[in-house]
C-alpha cells in the first residue's frame, strides 16, 4: 500500500452519490461540493469513465447507439473499486476516450480520501451500485432545460448537429431518463431542483457532509 493511501486506511469512508439527468446539473453540484468542501478531502469518480467500448454498448434498432442504457457501463468495476477504496487500497481507475468511444489502454491511479464521490445518470439504478451509498442526491431539472443544455454542450464542445442531438434524445435519451433515471429518483435522501444554482441546497448538503466527517473522525479518535 503506497503512502498517500495508507494515510487514509484507518479512516471510516463516506460514499456520496449525484445523481440526475443529462444536463440536470450534477456535475455542477459535484464541482461546487468538491470547491465547499476541498478537494483534498474527496476522491471524485464520474460514472461516465467506466463506458465499455462502442462495439459492447447497446443498440437501438441495430443502428443507434445507446449510451443511456444501464449495460453501457461497466458498473461492476466501479462497484469493486468503491469497496477497494473502502479498504483504503488505490485503484486503476479506466479512461474513457469520448472522441473514439473506447478504453484508453492506460489507467489512472487513484487514492481514497475520506469521502468518494460518484456522479452519474444512472447511478442509482442498480441496486448494488445503489447500496454503495451513504448520501444519495439526486439532481433534478424540468425536461426543457436539461435537452437545451445537451444540445448546446453537444453542438458548442462535441461537434454534433442539431439534428444528430435531437435524433439521439428522442430515440434513446428521453426514454431512458424515463425508464431508468426518473424512477430512481425515489431512491435519493434529497433532490436538489435547479442543480448548481440551487444555493441553499448546496449549503446545506455541505453542512451534512461535514457533520458526517466530524462523525467519522470522533469515532476514531
Amino acid at each position: 500500500m503506497s503512502s498517500e493511501s495508507a494515510a487514509y486506511a484507518p479512516r471510516r469512508v463516506i460514499v456520496i452519490g449525484v445523481a440526475g439527468g443529462s444536463g440536470s446539473g450534477k456535475t455542477t453540484v459535484a464541482q461546487r461540493l468538491l470547491h465547499a468542501i476541498g478537494e483534498q478531502h474527496i476522491t471524485y469518480l464520474p460514472h461516465d469513465s467506466y463506458y465499455r467500448d462502442l462495439d459492447d454498448i447497446p443498440r437501438i434498432g441495430g443502428e443507434i447507439v445507446n449510451f443511456d442504457h444501464p449495460d453501457a457501463l461497466e458498473t461492476s468495476l466501479l462497484i469493486r473499486h468503491l469497496v477497494q477504496l473502502r479498504r483504503g487500497e488505490p485503484i486503476q481507475a479506466p479512461i474513457y476516450d469520448f472522441n473514439t468511444h473506447s478504453r484508453s489502454a492506460q489507467t489512472r491511479t487513484i487514492y481514497p480520501a475520506p469521502i468518494i464521490l460518484v456522479e452519474g445518470i444512472l447511478i442509482f439504478a442498480d441496486p448494488e451500485l445503489r447500496r454503495q451509498f451513504d448520501l444519495r442526491l439526486f439532481v433534478d431539472a424540468d425536461a426543457d432545460i436539461r435537452f437545451i443544455r445537451r444540445l448546446e454542450r453537444d453542438v458548442n464542445e462535441r461537434g454534433r448537429t442539431v439534428e444528430s442531438v435531437i435524433h439521439q434524445y428522442l430515440e434513446s435519451v428521453r426514454p431512458m431518463h424515463l425508464e431508468f433515471v426518473e424512477p430512481s429518483k425515489r431512491y435519493a435522501d434529497l433532490i436538489i431542483p435547479e442543480g448548481g444554482y440551487n444555493d441553499v441546497a448546496i449549503h446545506l448538503v455541505t453542512d451534512h457532509i461535514k457533520r458526517l466527517l466530524e462523525t467519522a473522525r470522533a469515532q476514531l479518535a
